[in-house]
């Protein structure tokens, strides 16, 4: 909600170096749920592009520089790092 929403979207957008496109629900649901919207365009450094910060529905839109999320990628290369064999499923997979 509210208390980790931002936060959350921009960790996931650096820890998997991509563009982060997050649509936030707004309103009220059943049961008295509240949802506060907030949606957001995060780049790969974390950076916040754009957002919604009206109150009700909305949209944002941002330019996506690709040859920045290269440039991260040079700088952080920790997805080269990856091992696929450890997502293997099932486990036997990586006997």
């Amino acid at each position: 909600g509210e208390a980790h929403w931002e936060i959350l979207i921009r960790a996931r957008a650096i820890e998997n170096q991509v563009f982060m496109v997050a649509a936030g629900q707004v309103g009220m649901h059943p049961e008295n749920k509240e949802s506060y919207g907030n949606s957001m365009i995060v780049d790969p450094w974390g950076e916040v592009l754009a957002r919604v910060t009206a109150d009700g529905p909305g949209y944002c839109a941002a330019d996506l520089d690709f040859n920045r999320q290269s440039e991260i990628r040079d700088k952080l290369p920790s997805l080269a790092n990856r091992q696929g064999a450890a997502y293997a499923w099932p486990a036997e997979a990586l006997a």
